[in-house]
């Protein structure tokens, strides 16, 4: 795992601190309890929404005949390649670029509210999967589920996995920037990866949840130190001049 330097981090807490200066008093964060942030974590809409998906699926599933024990690879399987399937869908979905076919212009809404979150990592409600977007992504993995697999119950197995993951997924990314700050080595590992994506370069470090996992796979966890920060981590695609080349 790549350790940032400490003008990597020192240029980090500047950042954070101008955002915190250039917010009202009256909405100004102060540090909070692990306690704290989740009641909190519960105030949004997607929170509950996939608890009730995930409670949903592991009803079905606990009334659903048969089964068999090859479906326990199922979450081995997708815990193992989540790491992956998690930075494709940051680089190819969040991060897709508004593109103009003809008189129409190719832009959803996880990448509009995307680039909104950031020009504004502090603001909480742009953490989140917009709850517009989880009221097709529900149904439809539930329909994807049940046709790719061949029995019922390998499906309902897949679909609580996938909860289960998305869940943690809203948990940690809200953690991460929240007003908690990290105690375990673990999570500080994680946090300081997405704190290089958000203030140092919108690049590199695309996982969230892990750190040093699919970055490395796919080389996007370079050594900070050698990293310039992006004149567009605050503004995708704006004058984007790409990733740098890391040289040496």
């Amino acid at each position: 795992m790549t350790r940032p330097s400490p003008e990597v981090e020192a240029l980090a807490a500047q950042r954070l601190a101008q955002d915190t200066a250039a917010t009202d008093t009256a909405t100004r964060r102060t540090t909070i309890t692990l306690r704290q942030a989740w009641r909190a974590f519960w105030r949004h809409p997607s929170p509950p929404m996939i608890a009730t998906a995930l409670v949903a699926a592991s009803t079905a599933r606990v009334l659903a005949p048969g089964g068999d024990l090859w479906e326990l690879t199922i979450p081995v399987a997708l815990v193992a390649l989540f790491p992956a399937i998690e930075w494709v869908i940051h680089v190819i979905v969040l991060h897709w670029r508004p593109r103009q076919v003809g008189p129409v212009r190719i832009d959803s809404l996880l990448a509009r509210e995307h680039r909104a979150h950031h020009a504004d990592p502090r603001d909480i409600p742009l953490v989140f999967i917009p709850w517009q977007a989880l009221l097709w992504l529900i149904p439809a993995g539930a329909a994807a589920a049940l046709l790719a697999l061949p029995t019922t119950s390998s499906a309902l197995t897949l679909l609580v996995s996938a909860a289960a993951i998305m869940f943690g997924y809203e948990w940690i990314h809200y953690l991460v920037h929240s007003d908690y700050r990290p105690r375990s080595r673990a999570y500080r590992a994680v946090w300081r990866n997405h704190r290089l994506h958000h203030y140092k370069n919108e690049h590199y470090w695309f996982t969230v949840t892990t750190s040093g996992t699919a970055d490395r796979l796919f080389g996007t966890c370079p050594d900070a130190a050698d990293v310039p920060t992006s004149p567009t981590v605050r503004k995708l695609h704006e004058t984007d001049p790409g990733p740098a080349t890391i040289t040496g």
